[in-house]
Parts: structure tokens; sequence; C-alpha cells
């Protein structure tokens, strides 16, 4: 393997684990997969020939991951769990073209590459997922986020998919305070706030208050500091810049993925 190679996947192999957890529902599985791909690649590295090396790299999993049956993983939790029930209501192939888009920011000419289908059928996929997806359900968001601006941004376009906000925090007291007064039913969350506090010490502060099955979304301009190898790790990461689709897509799965009869259909 060239050392050009080595350094893409090296650089890469975050966010393909990233990807690999949400698609399979499964942390451990995702792993699996990813480390399978790794060694998938070392044995014949011809698909980076001539190819976009990351492109190369996320089609190499998909190729040892719909070689065996494109299987979910055992849950983590319950959250895990109830991810994948709801998996299976989905229109096929329409979570993996919308992680691809909205995620990991793939072009839809590139996630045809990666998936070995059309462009037009790519974007079909993604707006199938959509549609699904944020038709489902509405809940309660929380928001912790110190930057007015982009936490205003934010609140526009959870607002604009029907769900209500709690409300912001900016500091890690604030967050756990604001989680007591109403409980939410996601969190989106910065990890570095206004006083130098973590926004992952508040998330685990309100989830010691409500149990692990809250789900979270971080937005951050640190991906590095979630993306450890060290267990657990979110299944809904954002980094900074964002974009719309980016949210939408992570706060509708997110939701999706954890409903509960708390939650208004």
């Amino acid at each position: 393997m060239s050392e050009d190679i080595a350094g893409t996947i090296g650089a890469n192999l975050p966010y393909l684990r990233r990807y690999a957890r949400a698609l399979t529902g499964s942390q451990d599985s995702g792993d699996r997969y990813a480390a399978a791909t790794l060694e998938a690649i070392l044995e014949d590295t011809s698909p980076f020939e001539n190819n976009d090396p990351k492109v190369a790299l996320f089609h190499a999993f998909h190729l040892v991951w719909a070689s065996a049956g494109s299987p979910l993983g055992e849950p983590d939790n319950r959250l895990s769990a109830r991810a994948q029930d709801h998996m299976s209501s989905l229109t096929p192939n329409t979570r993996e073209a919308l992680l691809l888009h909205s995620i990991e920011g793939f072009r839809v000419e590139e996630i045809g590459a990666i998936m070995q289908i059309e462009a037009d059928e790519a974007k079909e996929l993604i707006d199938i997922a959509i549609r699904e997806m944020e038709s489902s359900i509405a809940g309660k968001i929380m928001i912790i986020e110190d930057e007015a601006i982009i936490a205003m941004d934010i609140r526009a376009i959870v607002e604009d998919m029907g769900h209500s906000i709690t409300g912001i925090a900016r500091t890690r007291s604030e967050a756990v305070e604001l989680a007591a007064k109403e409980k939410p039913d996601l969190i989106l969350a910065d990890i570095q706030l206004a006083d130098n506090s973590s926004g992952i010490d508040a998330v685990n502060d309100i989830l010691a208050q409500f149990g692990p099955d809250l789900p979270v979304v971080f937005i951050t301009a640190f991906p590095e500091r979630l993306l450890t190898g060290e267990r657990p790790e979110p299944a809904f990461l954002i980094t900074k810049p964002y974009t719309e689709s980016q949210v939408q897509s992570a706060v509708s799965q997110a939701m999706f993925f954890s409903s509960t009869e708390t939650l208004a259909a």
C-alpha cells in the first residue's frame, strides 16, 4: 500500500467509523466492518487507482458490508435497539444515501460511485429518506450552544422542521438547570461552551439524570474529541461549519430512531 493511500485512509478512518456506527446501529459492529474494509484494501488496492481515495474507501466498505448481507449489529443499548427496529420501516438503501450525503458530505455523483448506482437514483433515495424521517416524529429539542448567532440559526432550522425548543443553554450549569425544568426529547450540543465548560460534561450530567437513552446530536468544530475510538461514541456528530441539510438529517434520524411514547407522531 502506498503512503498516499495509507495517509488518506488514516485521515478518513474516524469518519468511516462514524458512518459505519450510524449505518449498522452498533459501534461494535460498525468497527468490525471498518476493520474488515481495511483488510480487504490491504489485499487489493486497485479501487484506489484513478479514483478519489475517500470515495474508494467508502466504496470498499460498502462492498464488504453488502457482501455480508447489509446486516445490523447487536445493539449497544436500548436506543440502538429502537433504532434497528425503526430501520426496517425505511425504503431500502435510503439510509445509506442520506448518511453519505448529509452527514459525510458526499455529492450525489460520489454516492452513486460508492453505492454503484446512478446519481439520479442516489438523489431520489436521499429525498425519500428525508420525507420518511421528517414526517414521522416531532418533539421537544434542547440546544446547548454558546454562540448566539449559531444558536438562533439552529433554532430556526429545528423549528422549521416542526419541532419545539425547550430553551438554549450557554454553559454546563445552564444546560443541567434547563433540562431539569423540562425534559427534552433530544439534545443538540456544542462541546466548547461560554465559560470554558464542556458540552460533553453537560450532556453526561443530563444523561445521568434522565438515563442513557436520551438521544444527543453533537455539533462541534472539534470532532476529533469525540471520534477517538473509545466507547461510547456518538451516533450523530456534525462538524462545524455545518449545513442546514446536515442538521435536518441528524435531527430527523435521531428523533426517528429513538421514538418514545411521549413523542407526537
